[in-house]
């Protein structure tokens, strides 16, 4: 056997269940996978449906796999690290294969005043590289940030108008 190649990839692999799990562990010890994406990933390597179903059913009995708890922490993560906000954070859990009743719990984490937070602290370190643009320029280049980490309109103004007018008048208080 060529030490190089892993057991699931050689060519006559055996016993499906054995292979799918083997799939399932090495996917899991690189990053958490909600239920959805191993299916694919045993679809698409050639597993059979009933062996695949049953190696993710033991997985989520065992709690390998938790859609819930992969939610609220990729949730919580991407917004608190990533400054996405909670309409971005449920576009991401969705394309992960999660169910909506965990995303609407992950995303229900996130309050009005953490996400309104989360897109000043964006817009005050971007701000900083800014400086020299014209306030025209810096307001559309930032609201245009906020808008692609999800937030809605009136906010993402609402905040650049805010920062931009503080940003100017410590301008002039420097100047």
């Amino acid at each position: 056997m060529d030490a190089t190649v892993p057991p699931e990839e050689l060519e006559s692999p055996g016993d499906p269940e054995s292979v799918a799990r083997a799939i399932c562990l090495k996917a899991l010890t690189q990053r958490a996978h909600s239920r959805a994406e191993l299916a694919g990933t045993l679809k698409r390597r050639g597993v059979p449906d009933g062996a695949a179903r049953t190696v993710l059913d033991r997985f989520t009995e065992v709690g390998l796999i938790d859609d819930d708890a992969l939610a609220s922490t990729f949730a919580m993560a991407a917004h608190r690290e990533r400054g996405l906000s909670g309409r971005a954070v449920a576009t991401k859990l969705r394309h992960r294969g999660i169910d909506e009743r965990a995303v609407q719990a992950a995303v229900g984490q996130i309050d009005p005043e953490s996400e309104r937070a989360a897109a000043q602290a964006l817009v005050q370190r971007r701000l900083r590289s800014l400086h020299g643009v014209n306030p025209q320029a810096k307001a559309r280049r930032l609201v245009s940030l906020l808008a692609r980490r999800g937030y809605p309109p009136g906010l993402a103004f609402e905040v650049v108008r805010e920062a931009v007018v503080e940003a100017d008048m410590d301008a002039e208080i420097d100047g």
